[in-house]
């Protein structure tokens, strides 16, 4: 019934600058509107809305997360930026924080300013 029809993600934020200043200038996503409720930005053909809340409790697991074909190189760029990749205790991680799945996807971890939890992910080349 959805399947022909185009997804939307949601991500939530306190404050609409911040994000903004986030997702556009640290991410480089599109911003292609902004009101003062929410801001819409062009996430490679899927729309992404940054709702503004007032409340946030950020959950423990993945919220957004973004296919890379080379990992590494986009965790150097997105640290050169500023942006801090989370480390687990209980997960082999390597030097910048990449952690290479059962199943050979390699991801690593990063928070947004409200707290959200967002992921990169190199998926395993299969034959």
């Amino acid at each position: 019934m959805l399947s022909g029809h185009p997804l939307m993600a949601f991500a939530a934020t306190r404050t609409l600058e911040r994000a903004r200043e986030f997702y556009e200038s640290m991410l480089g996503l599109q911003l292609v509107s902004e009101d003062p409720m929410a801001l819409v930005f062009n996430a490679h053909g899927t729309m992404l809305r940054v709702q503004k809340v007032e409340k946030l409790q950020p959950q423990p697991f993945t919220t957004l997360g973004w296919s890379v074909p080379d990992i590494a190189s986009t965790v150097r760029a997105l640290s050169h930026k500023g942006i801090a990749f989370v480390r687990y205790d209980f997960l082999p991680q390597d030097e910048l924080g990449i952690w290479k799945a059962p199943g050979g996807a390699r991801v690593a971890w990063f928070r947004d300013p409200d707290g959200n939890l967002l992921s990169l992910t190199q998926l395993a080349v299969t034959q």
